[in-house]
Formats: C-alpha cells, structure tokens, sequence
C-alpha cells in the first residue's frame, strides 16, 4: 500500500466523506447506480485536511510537472482547490465550465490562459474520466498545452483509464479505490460482505443493480 493513499483515504473517512448504500443506492451524474459516493469537497471544510490536500497537490505538480506554466480547476468541484494550488505555486489560474455561459462572453475557460501554456489540470474525483477530459480537451482547443492532470481521487474504472490513455493524458491521484476500501475494512468501516458487493460492483458499474 502506498503510505500517501492510504493516509488520505484515512482522513477522507474520518470526515465521513466516504458513503455507502447498498441498499439505496446513488444516482451518479453518469446515470450509473453506485452503492459508494466519494465526496471530497468536504475536505473544504477542514482546514488543516484543506491544507493538507493542498500541499500533497502542490508537491504532486512539482514532482512529476515541473515545467507548469499554469494551473486549471475543473468546474465545479476542483475550483476551490486548484485556485488553492495556483495560489501556493505563484502561478495563473483559470477554471473549465462543463458547457459555455449562455451569455455575456459564452466562455467555456474563465480567466486568461495564453496560447502554448504548460497546464496542469486540477480535479477532485475521477470516476469514468468524461468530464474531466472535456475539459482537457477545451484547454487544446485554446491553444495551451495539457501536460497532466492531479486528482484527490479515482474509482479506477477501467474505462476512465483507456479514455485518459486515449486522450494522452497522465494522470495523478492522492488516493484510490483500492486504498480507501482497504482502509475501511481495517477500521471497521465496512464489512467483509460490504467489500464484497462493492467489488462486484466495480467489476461492472454501468449495469450493476444493488437487487441482483
């Protein structure tokens, strides 16, 4: 176990930003029925956890890309902690709408971004990868250049892995899948069964029903 991911999948369940419901599942934006949600915006309201994401983010930029010019939050979840780790690297920050403003402008990137700027992309859950990589694939579109992306976390679908490959995209987590549910089951978080069902359900996300 690598000991980063397994210390954030800690402290992401401390704070109980870590749900599962077997029984009333989630609805994800995907439409794929889940019976675990991630919700690490709610580190937001920690400071030192805030801080402590912060920081792992900022040392992942400037260990594995450090010719960064610029650094994008994905709109809405990522914004408030990549404008956090622009502000920690001294470098410009923008934000990537999932669609453009229907006015004004009609921007889909807000703030200024010059053509051929080294961008690191900032994102908070990576779950099949798709609104992550539009807002990849916006940032090309302008011109710069997308030399990676860090995430605080990925379910680690294999879809979302092919579309990041595809998409020639690297890309960094904090924590994962595998650690978060190691971590639960060695804290009495979940259950053996719990374990179980959850991977039964990764095997196959898109068709899993929680009555099977």
């Amino acid at each position: 176990m690598d000991p980063l991911k397994k210390a954030f999948a800690a402290k992401l369940l401390r704070i109980k930003a870590i749900k599962l419901q077997p029984n009333n599942p989630f609805t994800w934006a995907s439409g794929w029925k889940s019976p675990f949600y991630c919700d690490n915006r709610k580190t937001l309201s920690y400071p030192e956890l805030r801080n402590y994401v912060k920081l792992e983010i900022v040392h992942a930029v400037l260990e594995k890309f450090p010719e960064v010019e610029a650094i994008a939050g994905v709109a809405t979840g990522a914004i408030p902690q990549g404008a956090l780790v622009a502000d920690a690297l001294n470098l410009p920050f923008v934000y990537v709408r999932s669609k453009p403003k229907d006015h004004g402008l009609e921007n889909l990137i807000e703030g200024e971004l010059r053509p051929g700027t080294k961008v690191v992309v900032v994102e908070d859950l990576i779950s099949t990868g798709g609104s992550s990589l539009k807002a990849v694939e916006a940032i090309r579109k302008s011109g710069s250049e997308v030399i990676g992306m860090v995430a605080s976390y990925t379910y680690g679908f294999p879809v979302a892995q092919k579309a990041f490959q595809d998409a020639d995209v690297k890309l960094v987590t904090l924590t994962d899948y595998e650690h978060v549910v190691a971590e639960a089951l060695e804290t009495g978080y979940i259950a053996d069964s719990d374990v179980e069902l959850l991977n039964e359900w990764r095997k196959d996300p898109a068709h899993w029903n929680s009555n099977d």
